[in-house]
């Protein structure tokens, strides 16, 4: 996939960890404003040691409905880390984001360079993010969307 290719790529152009980081916190600071109205328990992804907001919407397009995520966190490396996974799972189909192994998250060698509360937050975040596509799949499905 195209926009996983390039981020794979912007990773492993770095040389060390650091830059990687620095460049993970930077892509957090690019998220847009999550509206106030969506900072509620509800969108709270569970099993995260910080505060993390994910919420998606559903969008129809004349061929397809794909999911969009907005999300935000009270820490800078989650926040990086939720931004990485918005960029990559938006605009997907729920079928795409179910088929979609998280490979790309090895391969900049990502999981092995955090803490366990941070590793288990990630798989917590990813986790949402699939139970959000299983839900509108199977209103798809229903015809309810």
């Amino acid at each position: 996939m195209e926009k996983i290719d390039k981020i794979v790529a912007e990773f492993t152009a770095f040389s060390g960890w650091e830059e990687r980081y620095r460049h993970l916190i930077n892509l957090g600071k690019s998220l847009p404003e999550l509206p106030e109205q969506h900072r509620i328990e509800a969108n709270k992804v569970k099993g995260c040691q910080s505060q993390v907001w994910l919420v998606s919407e559903l969008v129809k397009t004349e061929d397809k409905a794909v999911i969009n995520f907005m999300a935000d966190s009270d820490a800078s490396i989650v926040k990086g880390i939720v931004a990485l996974l918005t960029k990559v799972y938006s605009g997907l189909t729920p079928d795409e984001i179910l088929a979609l192994k998280p490979d790309f998250i090895d391969e900049i060698g990502l999981r092995q360079h955090l803490s366990m509360s941070r590793a288990n937050g990630l798989n917590s975040m990813l986790k949402q993010i699939s139970l959000y596509a299983f839900a509108y799949q199977q209103k798809i499905k229903m015809g309810l969307v």
